[in-house]
């Protein structure tokens, strides 16, 4: 799809400066310009890319002072980071835009499907599931007994979801991701062996959540497991049985939620932390990469980090002493054979 200069301009309530009928049909870097290409400059020390870029349309701000003839056509917005952002948006939604039904796609006769939205080649849909409005499955999704879906969700392809889960309104499901598969519950029994413990609850995910590719947020062994409006995970993110992550916390990739934890609203979880079950871990926490949380944390607002972790300018300050240790080995070597010699 290609937009001249003039409707994008128009679109952003920009001014052109150039050619109007300068076509664009892709996205690009400034510094990686092409013909028929958008990019756009926010930062003064990026400028010398201006007058070097073959883009077709570079977005700029308005009280940007040229230095030198510029070969692109310029659009001048008040914000031009903020603009491109609107523009990345609606690029974003024409991408993923899809409607109605293809060939190949499995609805059982008691699903309830809403109006609008789109259904993909070998989805399966199964027995009483309630969809919204407006809502994409795409290719390859699986949809268990008894799912509720909102408005506005997307599913990509190879989403599986569960029985009897929930999902909310304006949700963003990523490719590979499983929802309500069993919690990791087995019994010990005398003879060594592990007797399997049924996992009959659910997952509930409230509105406005993003999910990354390839993450699984397993089913309550009673009751659910709740995840709360707004919260965005990362890729390869293992949630597990009945735990509970408050409203609009981010988790970064390959952290791992153990069972019964309770994680509070606002959290910020880095890549690989590993967070112990049956723990809370307060409002506002921020845990460093790599961290392990063994214990619960109690104070709302503050950083940690370190395994096991430890207040993070005390970690910090730890870090400092480990890369001196071989040095202050040595030095505790030589003392010691000072005062052996005396």
């Amino acid at each position: 799809m290609q937009f001249t200069a003039e409707q994008i301009a128009t679109l952003l309530n920009g001014t052109v400066e150039g050619n109007p009928e300068a076509l664009v049909s892709q996205l690009a870097k400034i510094e990686e310009g092409f013909e028929g290409a958008l990019s756009f400059l926010s930062n003064r020390k990026y400028e010398h890319y201006l007058y070097e870029t073959e883009s077709s349309i570079v977005i700029v701000n308005q009280d940007l002072v040229l230095q030198k003839p510029v070969k692109s056509t310029l659009i001048r917005v008040e914000d031009a980071y903020t603009s491109f952002s609107e523009l990345l948006k609606i690029y974003h939604a024409l991408r993923v835009e899809r409607a109605g039904r293809e060939d190949q796609a499995f609805v059982h006769e008691t699903a309830q499907i809403g109006d609008g939205g789109y259904i993909g080649a070998f989805s399966y849909i199964s027995r009483d599931v309630k969809i919204g409005n407006n809502v994409k499955i795409y290719p390859r999704v699986y949809i268990g007994d008894n799912v509720t879906i909102g408005d506005n969700s997307i599913l990509f392809p190879g989403v599986t979801v569960y029985y009897d889960c929930v999902i909310g309104s304006n949700v963003t499901i990523h490719s590979g991701s499983v929802i309500g598969s069993d919690g990791f519950g087995f019994a010990p029994q005398a003879d060594g062996s592990y007797e399997k413990i049924p996992q009959i609850g659910n997952v509930v995910l409230e509105d406005n959540i993003e999910i990354g590719a390839n993450t699984v947020i397993d089913r309550a062994t009673l009751g659910s497991t709740i995840i709360h409006q707004g919260v965005k995970l990362d890729n390869l993110i293992q949630i597990a049985h009945n735990v509970e992550i408050g409203s609009n916390t981010v988790i970064a990739a390959q952290t791992g939620v153990s069972g019964s934890a309770k994680v509070g609203k606002q959290v910020v979880l880095g890549g690989q932390v590993g967070v112990v079950g049956h723990i809370s871990i307060a409002d506002g926490t921020q845990v460093q990469a790599q961290s392990g949380i063994n214990r619960s944390i109690t104070e709302s607002f503050k950083k940690w980090g370190g395994s096991p972790f430890a207040p993070y300018t005390s970690q910090l300050r730890s870090q400092v002493i480990y890369t001196r240790l071989p040095e202050l080995e040595k030095r505790i070597a030589e003392l010691e054979k000072l005062l052996k010699d005396k």
